[in-house]
């Protein structure tokens, strides 16, 4: 396994600042953001390291230089949208189709990436736009050689992702009706255990059942207050009684969960996600944020 930081927390940094950053606080490879040059929607999206829409053979040459500088690998080029959605979805899936072109042409082969949803139709009626949106995605990344993964994450936290959450791909009941809609070889899972945390799901067994379509994992820490969810209960906002944290701060046992990898012959990226408030209040405090995930882990993941 590598050890990888997502690199959509180094906002503001250009891309060789960015890889210095995370080679010096001990990393070997980025999942590397990739949105759309424009503001932010959310907080951690919008940020791009990689221009996507530049293929001239002058920038091509120029990434990977600096990838080769600085010895670093890069596990997946990032872009989190919400491809179902109905009015922003087309424009999201055509940033996706850039997103693949570029992999393919650094010789990544990897994107992750969000499923999506309509957040206000049911899962029955997601399931059909799936397989609607997603097969023309799927045949035109097999044809460029690119596997897709897609991260677990619900995308339900505030108000304005109320009621349905804005990424279908939440829990194996859903991944397996995913699959069943979208029976390609190239698509797969971004395994974040801590989306199953906040939602009382087993972290470790889902790694089991789909060990083949596991394509590449995130750690990030999340941190439940049980007398908050004993006031709000499950159908609160999430934030409401959780937080996400750096890894070793929260509920999450890396031990079990990269035990759980090696038991399946996983050996690919493990990329650290940094979404910690705590550590948000200057630059200083987010190199400290990557600085200190990387030590914690480094004890299971080299």
């Amino acid at each position: 396994m590598k050890l990888g930081l997502v690199s959509a927390i180094l906002d503001g940094w250009d891309l060789e600042a960015m890889l210095a950053e995370a080679k010096a606080a001990g990393y070997s490879c980025v999942e590397a953001a990739c949105w759309p040059a424009g503001k932010a929607e959310r907080r951690y999206a919008g940020v791009s390291h990689i221009d996507v829409t530049n293929t001239s053979p002058e920038y091509i040459a120029q990434v990977k230089a600096l990838f080769e500088k600085y010895d670093m690998a890069i596990s997946s080029l990032a872009f989190y949208p919400n491809p179902l959605d109905p009015e922003k979805g087309p424009a999201a899936v055509e940033h996706l189709y850039h997103v693949i072109e570029m992999s393919a042409l650094l010789g990544v082969n990897m994107v992750t990436t969000f499923i999506g949803r309509d957040q206000r139709k049911t899962v029955e009626e997601n399931i059909e736009l799936v397989k609607t949106v997603w097969p023309p995605i799927l045949d035109y990344a097999k044809e460029k050689g690119v596997k897709v993964a897609i991260e677990n994450c619900p995308m339900l936290f505030g108000t304005d992702q109320w009621p349905g959450g804005q990424n279908l791909f939440t829990s194996p009941a859903n991944w397996r009706k995913v699959f069943e809609a979208l029976p390609y070889d190239n698509l797969g899972i971004n395994y974040d255990p801590s989306h199953f945390i906040w939602q009382m799901i087993d972290y470790i067994k889902p790694i089991y059942e789909f060990k083949d379509k596991i394509f590449h994992v995130h750690v990030k820490d999340i941190k439940l207050y049980h007398d908050r969810l004993d006031n709000v209960g499950i159908m609160g906002y999430p934030l409401d009684f959780m937080s996400p944290k750096l890894p070793g701060l929260g509920d999450v046992d890396w031990g079990k969960y990269i035990s759980a990898l090696t038991d399946i012959g996983y050996d690919g990226p493990v990329c650290i996600e940094v979404e910690d408030k705590a550590f948000e209040s200057c630059k200083e405090r987010i190199v400290d944020s990557i600085c200190l995930s990387a030590k914690y882990m480094q004890q299971f993941v080299i």
